[in-house]
């Protein structure tokens, strides 16, 4: 990426926010009112009067409905919620009803749980101190698109925010980006998660996050991951070999007898709340894989699933009822998939 930033482009920048909702040229931090009114009463227009947004308890704030052609590269977002799921993120390109764009602010930013802060240092998400939450995953889009934020909570939440987009001819193979939310609570017994499923087109996978609350002592973690591509039934194209090698760590995560968080580029366990004694139960694990470099490919169809297996007497695998929640990241030419009825605020709780 570094070369391209020498080279002359057709593109021009712009950027919405409270201080400039539209993001017109010209037209940024003119707001007579705003969050910041009283604090900028000696200084007048032009001195920070609207850097956020108030949302009220079960209203749905439109943060941005643009027109035209072009893409977001970043997001940046913060805000006052009291638990990781009150705010509900959605994405609508190019005049679609449904939107491609459906999950928990906080597990969109690899974050469920963000009350206890850890920081997230990756190519595709960064959350730096406190809750300064960060989206650098490319999205084209050709007419417009609107995106909005739903307070499930009962009462006020102050969001601060930045879209930072580029007005730009789309690439004609270009693809939609996607995300989606699901969770099993808890898991049945010997059945697997499904991290996605329903969707059709052609596209690529490009990350999983996973928040996985435990319910037994010992380790949890032996469950393989399955993709099974265009047209895939009861066999995946391919396997994984165990949760944390996929989330590309080794040996339950384990150095020195203790779960060790790491945040890289490409993957990381960010986040192991804490409770007492390293294999107990209740505990919780913040997880992401991004497939960046080694994205996987589909024509017609995919779906992806995860196993929860642990131990049991006589060294055998143990199917687990863990509380597991996802979120798929994906790209493909359609707009019009289908996602399952969203959960309930009482769904989505985590307890």
């Amino acid at each position: 990426m570094l070369e391209e930033l020498c080279k002359a482009a057709d593109i021009e920048s712009f950027s919405i926010c409270p201080e400039n909702f539209t993001g017109e040229k010209g037209k940024a931090g003119m707001a007579v009112h705003g969050t910041g009114e009283s604090c900028a009463r000696d200084l007048g227009v032009g001195w920070k009067i609207s850097p956020s947004v108030n949302i009220a308890p079960k209203e749905v704030f439109t943060l941005a409905d643009v027109r035209g052609e072009g893409s977001v590269k970043h997001i940046w977002i913060t805000d006052s919620a009291r638990a990781g799921r009150d705010l509900i993120l959605r994405i609508y390109w190019d005049g679609s009803h449904s939107p491609s764009v459906e999950v928990p602010l906080s597990d969109f930013f690899a974050s469920a749980s963000y009350q206890e802060y850890r920081q997230i240092s990756s190519l595709a998400v960064c959350v730096n101190p406190k809750k300064g939450m960060n989206c650098y995953w490319e999205m084209p889009y050709r007419s417009g698109f609107r995106m909005t934020v739903e307070n499930l909570s009962e009462s006020y939440v102050t969001v601060y925010y930045q879209i930072d987009c580029e007005k730009k001819k789309t690439d004609p193979s270009a693809l939609y980006f996607h995300a989606q939310f699901r969770r099993s609570n808890p898991l049945p017994y010997k059945k697997c998660h499904t991290i996605i499923d329903g969707v059709s087109g052609n596209g690529k996978y490009v990350g999983t996050y996973i928040y996985w609350g435990v319910k037994n002592n010992g380790w949890w973690g032996e469950g393989e991951i399955k993709f099974y591509l265009d047209g895939d039934r009861e066999y995946p194209t391919i396997c994984g070999t165990g949760t944390e090698d996929y989330f590309c760590g080794a040996y339950n995560f384990d150095v020195d007898g203790r779960y060790t968080e790491y945040s890289t580029p490409y993957s990381g366990l960010s986040k192991v709340d804490r409770t007492d004694g390293t294999y107990a139960a209740q505990r919780r694990f913040n997880m992401y894989r991004w497939h960046i470099t080694d994205p996987i490919y589909f024509k017609k169809d995919i779906r992806v699933t995860i196993q929860a297996l642990g131990w049991r007497s006589g060294g055998r695998y143990l199917p687990l009822n863990d509380d597991i929640s996802s979120v798929a990241y994906w790209y493909s030419d359609s707009v019009n998939d289908k996602f399952p009825p969203f959960p309930s605020p009482d769904e989505l709780e985590i307890i």
